[in-house]
């Protein structure tokens, strides 16, 4: 019977195959393998028992259904699958997880798999930062009207505002880097983290043994890596989720029947929109990948508990554990690419951009009005009051916002009628938004694998 939805409706294959339990026992294989050659290095164990150690450390050899059998005597999951390691190894076998305790092997295997996730992530993250910018170089100039409060403000182009959501995942792109290496860390110290139970060398023995692995090293362990490391990793996987949320959910305003600027990609001939309302074309993807974000930073509170452990462990941070990672790495994913999906397919509307532009009969363009008339002597605070009360008249009585300007005395006497018109005209308000368009997406292209467009 299958019960949470990641196993039959969210989620990609490649990243759930990763935090699967068939490479969640081969990742600790190769750990258990990792120690074993670095033993044998070291002098403390037979080179020969290392290689069989080695060429048994596979689910080829040790099956899951063998680990889970001997669980349930044991009621020890890691000691299971020593021991049926152990058995599949004759002689060598009274090697095998020489000196380790067992989260030598859980979270050093547990930061293999996240090395391996973080590594979809990125690729996802880069997908995602390609089509942006092929965006909002599309629309660098395509003029339509910003809103602040949910009001109508003054005029942008929907490139600059794209250019705002291509900058903010290049930051990510950078905390994706920067925590790599806090990350990607594993121990080999036995219990409490001294390696007593390691020998003189265990300082040398770990160092390899993570080497071998690529993989960092806790630099003071208790008996476990420390938790903060999982906090950020949580923590910043949810900040990318979230970003997306934001993302989707202005693509969702934009799409309602009012606004019309922009809709997700619709299969008019199969696509169905409502099961009674045949008419509807729903932001569907947008909607579900904002469903998503809020439970992938859901479990950012539960890695906070798991930091806080009783003096060098206890147990109450590993059921945690079990769902956290998977899910957060797994819908991570899952957003990355729903988002990237949106905007590689989404609709715009230009003339539905300066309709709405239009609709505003000019009110729109009362900065530009105000610091023209500052600038011509009125004052800053003499200008603002002039322009607010046109606006309000304007707007109250469902007139041009010029028509009521050319009626006022103090606008007419610093002010000529070719004047106000280009004031008044949306094209002349765009500031530096284009250029400051151009300017993202050259920076994005740079971090691309290729500067060449999709």
């Amino acid at each position: 019977m299958l019960l949470c939805p990641l196993d039959y409706r969210y989620g990609r294959k490649e990243m759930k195959e990763i935090f699967s339990e068939e490479n969640r026992l081969q990742t600790q294989l190769r750990v258990e393998a990792a120690l074993a050659i670095a033993h044998s290095v070291m002098g403390t164990i037979p080179k020969s028992a290392a290689k069989e150690i080695d060429k048994k450390a596979t689910i080829k050899h040790v099956s899951n259904d063998r680990v889970k059998e001997i669980e349930a005597e044991t009621k020890h999951d890691v000691m299971a699958m020593v021991k049926a390691l152990s058995e599949q190894c004759g002689e060598s076998g009274k090697y095998v997880h020489l000196g380790a305790t067992s989260n030598d092997i859980i979270d050093t295997a547990t930061a293999i798999q996240m090395k391996q996730g973080l590594d979809i992530i990125e690729k996802d993250l880069l997908k995602l930062i390609r089509t942006l910018s092929n965006l909002a170089e599309r629309h660098r100039g395509t003029m339509m009207i910003g809103r602040t409060h949910g009001q109508f403000a003054i005029p942008t182009t929907f490139g600059f505002k794209v250019a705002g959501y291509l900058s903010e995942a290049m930051r990510h792109l950078e905390r994706l880097g920067q925590m790599r290496g806090r990350i990607c860390v594993g121990k080999m110290s036995g219990a409490i983290g001294t390696g007593a139970a390691l020998g003189p060398n265990a300082i040398e023995l770990q160092a390899m043994v993570m080497k071998g692995l690529r993989l960092g090293v806790e630099e003071a362990a208790t008996q476990i890596v420390c938790r903060d490391r999982y906090a950020e990793l949580v923590s910043t996987l949810s900040i990318f989720c979230t970003s997306c949320e934001r993302y989707a959910t202005e693509v969702r305003n934009l799409q309602r029947t009012e606004i019309g600027e922009l809709a997700e990609a619709f299969d008019i001939r199969k696509q169905v929109g409502s099961s009674t309302m045949a008419q509807k074309r729903n932001p569907v993807i947008s909607e579900n990948l904002c469903g998503l974000a809020r439970v992938a930073r859901s479990f950012t509170i539960a890695t906070m508990e798991n930091m806080v452990l009783w003096h060098e462990r206890d147990l109450t941070n590993s059921s945690a554990e079990r769902f956290i990672l998977p899910h957060v790495f797994v819908l991570t994913d899952e957003i990355l690419i729903k988002m990237d999906k949106v905007f590689s397919g989404l609709v715009v509307y230009p003339d539905r951009m300066r309709t709405n532009l239009e609709s505003a009969k000019g009110i729109i363009m009362a900065e530009p009005v105000m610091i023209a008339l500052a600038s011509k002597g009125m004052g800053r605070q003499g200008a603002h009051e002039v322009v607010r009360k046109a606006s309000i008249k304007a707007d109250t009585e469902g007139v041009l916002f010029r028509d009521v300007l050319l009626k006022d005395r103090s606008v007419r006497s610093c002010m000529t009628t070719e004047e106000l018109d280009r004031l008044m005209d949306p094209s002349n308000y765009l500031g530096v938004a284009p250029e400051l368009t151009d300017r993202v997406v050259e920076q994005a292209r740079s971090l691309l694998p290729s500067r060449k467009k999709r």
